[in-house]
């Protein structure tokens, strides 16, 4: 199930998103592990379409980036979504003592 959400969206992150094959690689498989982890019932398409309702003003990373911030914001379940970001954690997040 998950694999064939995984190929659907890599396909058209190069395709439709003009992403190159290992960021494509790398998004699918964190969009994968989003929707596996938090959202099972989020459709290749309807990812997809989230993906392209972003601005695409700096380039296909940071259109999935925000596309993948938007739909965790509306999923209640979903308290943080830089693990499935292509960006992932900046170096303040990673540091367990900030805010202590």
């Amino acid at each position: 199930m998950s694999d064939d959400f995984e190929t659907t969206v890599r396909d058209a992150f190069t395709d439709r998103f003009g992403a190159d094959e290992e960021t494509a690689a790398a998004a699918a498989e964190k969009a994968a592990a989003y929707r596996n982890e938090e959202d099972e019932d989020l459709t290749a398409e309807a990812f997809l379409d989230a993906v392209e309702a972003t601005d695409d003003y700096d380039g296909f990373a940071h259109r999935y980036d925000l596309a993948i911030g938007d739909l965790a914001a509306e999923n209640e379940d979903c308290t943080d979504s830089r693990a499935y970001r292509l960006a992932g954690f900046d170096d303040l997040a990673a540091d367990p003592d900030i805010g202590a």
